[in-house]
């Protein structure tokens, strides 16, 4: 019996993990050319603007980001004025995250462009391919956080 053959191009978990960095390459492009913005910088700068007072641990399970690169941006943003920590009233050792003034500012300028962008990106596309396309991910979300830590049956063995 022949054994299947991986074709790299053909192998789902590394077609998603290559989108995702040819997309984020680009878009990071455009945020440090205008805002001079890295990615991680950009997106604690969106979670904290949709859940004003929100701690590093949080934004690490929302963005999927490791806590050295949310720790490391967020220094750099305090640092820039652009965020502000605030007390945790249910976590003493933690704080919050908070929008400076400047920092919403500069928010209020990003995200009319990194909507511009998707847009700019899926322009090709329909409504509801885009939507269908959204749903998707979301599954595939589902499907691998159901995994856990764990490997599926049969793996690592």
């Amino acid at each position: 019996m022949d054994q299947p053959t991986l074709r790299l191009d053909e192998f789902l978990p590394f077609r998603l993990s290559y989108t995702s960095n040819l997309v984020s390459e680009t878009v990071a492009q455009i945020y440090i050319a205008l805002f001079d913005l890295r990615i991680p910088e950009w997106r604690i700068i969106a979670v904290v603007a949709e859940h004003d007072g929100i701690s590093q641990q949080a934004i690490g399970a929302r963005t999927r980001m490791d806590k050295v690169t949310v720790s490391r941006a967020a220094i750099a943003l305090t640092g820039r004025g652009l965020l502000e920590r605030a007390a945790n009233p249910d976590d003493k050792r933690s704080h919050l995250l908070v929008l400076s003034a400047a920092g919403r500012a500069l928010y209020a300028d990003v995200a009319p462009k990194a909507l511009e962008v998707e847009r700019s990106i899926f322009a090709a596309f329909g409504a509801g391919e885009l939507e269908a396309f959204r749903a998707t991910l979301r599954r595939i979300d589902a499907v691998v956080a159901g995994m856990g830590a764990g490997l599926p049956m049969g793996l690592g063995e």
